[in-house]
């Protein structure tokens, strides 16, 4: 299909112009409210937007769970059929088609996911933003990931602070930031997957794809199933069941098949128990109710500071002693940016090394 005005490449001097009219002042725009927390903007699932490019309403991203097989066939037809090397190249995506004029070597990313993945290709971007809890570096990247400039949070770009940046590439999402897709366009192209969480693996693919690094992205998402399935393998039959729970302000939540962290332990395969066996994101509890997250193993981690949540409480209440997981010592704290919000290959193989090391040590 046609790219969109909005998807062509910008002159230099309609971005000038651009600027001029709408930066001036350092904008900075919100993103509708959409949780950053959980690669996800709410507890259930996110649905795929309609097949063809086409922008939807915001809302019919954010729906069932039986949509999980939707995004994924709809991620499939994104991308580049371009040579690598070869430019300019047409790269389609959950918003259109978008033309990368030359190899990007200026890229912005929106979310922990995009940053994930253009570190693990060996790529330091010039501006990221951070999550609502964290305004700092993941401690897993910060060896590779050079010296970007903060340009806001997943919930509230600084439009002014990425103009300044002079980008060549934006990598984004539809879910967490359709609303500001045109003027992002403006700025530079801008290539966004549908959603983050679930569909990790093809948006790594999709964020390669303007790069031609798509083969790179390959070898290494089949060194991650590769290591997985070592996991399952010293296993054997009889695997433990796990828990992931992960403790939030206002919410306390048990991730679930439609997670982030929920893809890797079916790709060991690992079971978790009957309540984290449906297609959502994560069930959410009541700290009266954390029994329910008993298991053979309970892996959990803090959005946040512990304080701001109800983590401390639940810890040191007489349920949480009852627990199986508890009472074996098989209740252990996990950091948040891989398990929870890396969203990408590197944070997941930091997650598989995690499991390795607790659930089955010598694989």
């Amino acid at each position: 299909m046609a790219p969109t005005p909005a998807d062509r490449t910008i002159s230099p001097t309609s971005r000038r112009s651009f600027l001029a009219a709408g930066l001036t002042g350092g904008a900075v725009l919100g993103l509708g409210g959409l949780l950053a927390a959980c690669g996800s903007s709410s507890t259930t699932p996110d649905a795929a937007a309609p097949a063809g490019g086409s922008s939807p309403d915001q809302k019919s991203v954010k729906q069932g769970g039986d949509d999980y097989a939707t995004v994924i066939e709809q991620m499939k037809a994104f991308g580049t059929d371009a040579a690598p090397g070869v430019y300019p190249r047409t790269v389609k995506h959950a918003l259109g088609e978008t033309v990368v004029p030359a190899k990007p070597v200026r890229v912005v990313v929106l979310d922990t996911g995009e940053l994930d993945n253009v570190v693990a290709l060996g790529i330091q971007p010039v501006g990221v933003v951070y999550t609502d809890g964290s305004k700092a570096m993941p401690s897993y990247l910060k060896d590779k990931v050079g010296s970007p400039a903060n340009v806001g949070t997943i919930n509230s770009l600084n439009l002014e602070a990425i103009a300044a940046l002079k980008p060549d590439l934006i990598l984004g999402s539809q879910l967490r930031a359709q609303d500001q897709y045109a003027s992002l366009s403006k700025i530079a192209p801008t290539v966004f997957s549908i959603r983050p969480g679930y569909p990790w693996k093809e948006n790594f693919l999709l964020n390669a794809s303007p790069f031609g690094l798509q083969a790179e992205a390959e070898a290494l998402l089949a060194a991650y199933r590769a290591a997985a399935t070592a996991v399952g393998a010293r296993l054997g039959d009889k695997k433990p069941t796990v828990s992931p729970l992960r403790f939030m302000p206002g919410k306390t939540r048990l991730y679930a098949g439609l997670s982030f962290i929920g893809t890797i332990l079916a790709d060991i395969p690992i079971p978790q128990p009957k309540i984290e066996q449906v297609k959502e994101l994560a069930v959410e509890i009541s700290p009266e109710q954390i029994d329910k997250a008993d298991a053979d193993w309970i892996f959990y981690g803090v959005y946040g500071t512990p304080s701001s949540t109800n983590q401390d409480a639940v810890l040191g209440g007489a349920l949480w002693k009852t627990l199986g997981a508890v009472k074996s010592g098989q209740a252990r704290p996990v950091p948040d940016e891989t398990w929870f919000l890396g969203l990408g290959v590197l944070a997941a193989d930091a997650v598989l090394a995690d499991l390795k090391g607790y659930v089955a040590p010598g694989a």
